[in-house]
């Protein structure tokens, strides 16, 4: 059985990241990428190509399928209904670590904001929260690095 594997990129500022987060998205073999919010697109509104993203991608955001979102709400209702579960990669009380999950169906992982995170009405529609733990001083990881981690984990 193929894993049906997609990413929700929410709010997220950085070009570099998304393109990174395309590249490792590309290589890990996730089926779409979708970008809600503040987060670039390859291409913007204009057609022009997102220099950053594609200087990080490397032209993986040429194969891999995407889509601009204004709210994810929507999205992830449908993905709900199609039998998609839906992971949010967050540090909080209700978290568990990424080491215990186990992809049984079609996923979308949500990353969030690189300050905020994911915002507690998107964490509210996860049907799990999964973190990645700390042993340093830091808090938490670039988002690009901790998109590699959970998406190599699952394989």
């Amino acid at each position: 059985m193929k894993k049906q594997i997609a990413v929700l990129l929410y709010n997220i500022r950085s070009a570099h990241n998304v393109g990174s987060i395309f590249r490792t998205a590309d290589a890990a073999g996730v089926s779409k990428v979708y970008l809600v919010g503040v987060t670039p697109a390859p291409v913007d509104r204009f057609g022009r190509v997102q220099k950053d993203i594609a200087k990080t991608a490397l032209g993986a955001e040429k194969f891999i399928a995407w889509e601009y979102l204004k709210s994810a709400t929507a999205t992830i209702a449908t993905l709900r209904k199609e039998g998609w579960a839906i992971v949010g990669v967050e540090q909080g009380a209700k978290s568990v670590d990424y080491r215990k999950f186990k992809l049984t169906k079609p996923t979308l992982f949500i990353l969030g904001n690189e300050v905020r995170g994911i915002p507690k009405s998107l964490r509210d529609v996860c049907d799990e929260l999964i973190e990645i733990p700390m042993r340093g001083k830091k808090e938490s990881l670039n988002v690009s690095v901790a998109a590699g981690i959970i998406l190599f984990s699952i394989h």
